[in-house]
């Protein structure tokens, strides 16, 4: 359950980074770098992180407030007994720890095609998106830890179609996982109920994509 200040605090930077954006004159502006000082503020003291990274990190938004959209790449296969397995990376800004490939989308792309860029560099895999099975609220499924901006998180199925070359910089190398033997995962990317929901869309292609 999101905590009272942590909604309260998103509530307030969004109101100061959208009158920031339209603020008609310096009085104006005043008043919402002043709004935007009290949410960063409200959010240091429900985190413990430090004020300057904390405000560093809202002012590099910059006009009218938005949820960040994630997107995740699902690849499953059957194993010679017939049991499911999941492909996952490590995540190195998180200790090592297990989720689907995937990362927020850039500007001037489409969700799939975000998805598919991240599969490629987090992975190394060449894919093809198949299925969009779920659009969740990250606050309500899985996401742990305080984060200063509203998610939505985008899940894809996808199928290998080849390989490419992959990134360095947040990944680990790619495995398979037995769906009844998952590594320790990175809640506030990929939780254990993600990766069995998602299973059953692979399973049942005709199932209609879940939403919050």
């Amino acid at each position: 359950m999101i905590p009272n200040w942590l909604k309260y605090a998103r509530e307030l930077q969004a109101a100061a980074q959208t009158g920031l954006t339209y603020a008609a004159n310096k009085y104006e502006k005043d008043r919402y770098e002043h709004l935007a000082d009290l949410a960063a503020r409200m959010m240091v003291e429900g985190s413990g992180e430090p004020l300057a990274l904390v405000k560093g990190a809202f002012a590099e938004q910059s006009g009218y407030c938005t949820p960040k959209v994630d997107v995740r790449g699902c690849i499953y296969r059957r194993n010679g007994d017939g049991k499911g397995e999941v492909l996952l990376v490590s995540e190195l800004n998180d200790g090592g720890k297990w989720t689907f490939p995937g990362g927020f989308s850039d500007p001037n792309e489409g969700p799939s095609g975000s998805c598919v860029r991240e599969v490629e560099e987090e992975a190394g895999l060449v894919v093809k998106v198949t299925k969009l099975c779920g659009v969740y609220d990250r606050d309500k499924r899985g996401g742990t830890s305080p984060y200063p901006f509203h998610i939505y998180k985008l899940f894809f199925l996808c199928e290998i179609t080849g390989t490419c070359e992959k990134s360095e910089l947040e990944t680990g190398e790619p495995q398979w996982f037995a769906l009844d033997a998952l590594p320790e995962l990175s809640w506030d990317r990929t939780c254990e109920w993600h990766i069995h929901r998602m299973y059953e869309h692979f399973l049942n292609p005709a199932m209609a994509a879940d939403w919050d």
